[in-house]
């Protein structure tokens, strides 16, 4: 995978799971909920520390991959935002559409998850455009 400047990425990272903190924390909390159907007895269930642990890891992993792009292609500031986004946007959001399709999720849900996927995507652009 070449060369990984690790304090980027695991920067892009914790950017990308604030974006999650505050977009399903403070801004969406209720609505998400409700949206995809869990109980306050669901939500207070289930390993914490596991869920976020595995959620930082996974997005370490989208990280790597696109600081890994950035990097190979030599992309200008512009470009950084583009990608970042753009993954968001044209390849994580589509993809948990599909899952939701299937899964009878929502529009609400799909709306509330993919607006976290881009905006988080763009959180993990703005920290690697620092970085360069």
């Amino acid at each position: 995978m070449g060369e990984i400047n690790w304090l980027p990425v695991l920067l892009g990272a914790l950017a990308f799971f604030l974006v999650g903190a505050i977009w399903y924390g403070v801004l969406f909390s209720k609505a998400w909920q409700k949206a995809a159907g869990i109980s306050d007895e669901q939500l207070q269930g289930g390993n914490m520390a596991l869920i976020f642990g595995l959620t930082f890891l996974a997005e370490v992993v989208i990280a790597m991959t696109l600081w890994h792009l950035i990097v190979r292609t030599g992309a200008s500031d512009r470009a950084v935002m583009m990608m970042a986004i753009g993954f968001g946007a044209t390849i994580m959001t589509p993809a948990i559409g599909i899952n939701y399709l299937y899964l009878r999720k929502t529009l609400a849900h799909f709306l509330i998850d993919a607006g976290h996927f881009i905006v988080g995507m763009a959180a993990m652009g703005g920290v690697f455009l620092y970085f360069r």
